[in-house]
């Protein structure tokens, strides 16, 4: 009897305040490179998030539906959701065991990783997918001392310069018919959900520490 083939998991977490056509684009370029995608938003310790966590994972929903792949495939996982990432893997053990995870954090949180709470359980239990992110040059002397304590790749995809925290602050056009920013679902929730009028900007990490 043949064992079964490991399950090869990406864990991408996400303020998503909004989420936007940059999150879209790397969920599906994931989903060409991993079995299964969980997605989760939480609230992140070091910052103040203006929209509630409740509409924030319904807009991951509404982004996710609107993607073209194959259905379950990108999924969004609440039970996942813990503000220190740690927990979060702990959690996706549990769901899958025995499944290879790969974390997936955006460029401007690589010098930032190695400060993460209980880190090297974190290193421990996953590889590092990173995403680049324009204004974050990735270099292999960057990357050294991540690579020396755990699996560390660059997505093969480009920079995708769209922000949440732009859109946030109205420095975006979300509805500029060249470069919307934002799929029509999500950007119909907003409207409907009366969210976003222009407030302070805060950055805007790919995952939580």
């Amino acid at each position: 009897m043949d064992c079964p083939e490991t399950l090869h998991i990406a864990l991408f977490g996400t303020s998503a305040d909004p989420p936007h056509r940059g999150h879209a684009a790397i969920l599906a370029w994931l989903a060409t490179q991993f079995d299964h995608v969980a997605v989760w938003t939480a609230n992140n310790p070091f910052k103040a998030h203006q929209t509630d966590l409740g509409d924030r994972f319904r807009m991951l929903e509404l982004l996710i539906d609107e993607l073209d792949v194959p259905p379950g495939q990108v999924q969004v996982h609440p039970e996942l959701s813990h503000m220190r990432t740690v927990v979060t893997l702990e959690r996706a053990q549990q769901i899958w065991p025995g499944a290879q995870f790969s974390l997936i954090v955006g460029a401007d949180l690589v010098e930032q990783l190695p400060t993460w709470h209980r880190v090297d359980e974190i290193f421990a239990a996953v590889n590092i997918l990173v995403i680049p992110r324009p204004g974050y040059d990735l270099t292999e002397a960057g990357l050294a001392s991540l690579r020396q304590r755990t699996q560390v790749a660059v997505a093969a995809m480009p920079a995708i310069d769209v922000s949440s925290s732009r859109y946030r602050q109205c420095d975006d056009d979300a509805s500029s018919s060249s470069a919307p920013k934002l799929t029509p679902a999500v950007q119909a929730y907003i409207a409907q959900h009366h969210l976003y009028p222009c407030p302070q900007n805060s950055n805007e990490p790919l995952t939580t520490p």
